[in-house]
């Protein structure tokens, strides 16, 4: 069978899921870190998504971790099944929270002065925060 780049229990697949779990994580530090991000729940909804999908990436990468190591292989059905559907659901919850948080942000930012008059709003770190995803 051919080897496809990123597919499970590939080098290229741990770079990738690697790569998911970081950016879930530095998203999370920087929405966390910004003073005020509780007061939406689009921005708490981000959080909780990020943390989700930082669990799920991470117990991805411990699969492929113990699969590279011990030359098991991880392109069976129910396998594959199991990753597709869980990503499916990552993705699907990560382009929610991205889309209701973007919507938060450009209103606060763009739409009403909010951001100007409220100074105790970390207001730059959210567009941040959302790029990460």
């Amino acid at each position: 069978m051919k080897e496809l780049y990123g597919s499970p229990g590939t080098k290229s697949g741990l770079m990738l899921r690697i790569g998911q779990c970081l950016f879930a994580a530095s998203s999370i530090g920087v929405m966390a870190s910004a003073t005020g991000f509780s007061t939406s729940t689009a921005f708490c909804y981000l959080i909780a998504s990020m943390g989700l999908e930082f669990l799920w990436s991470f117990g991805l990468v411990c699969i492929e971790v113990h699969a590279l190591k011990f030359y098991k292989d991880l392109h069976n059905q129910i396998i594959m099944s199991l990753f597709a559907v869980g990503d499916w659901v990552i993705a699907m919850l990560s382009l929610a929270a991205a889309c209701s948080s973007a919507g938060v942000a450009v209103l606060f930012t763009k739409d009403t002065d909010f951001c100007k008059n409220e100074t105790s709003f970390s207001c730059n770190m959210f567009p941040i925060s959302i790029a990460f995803i």
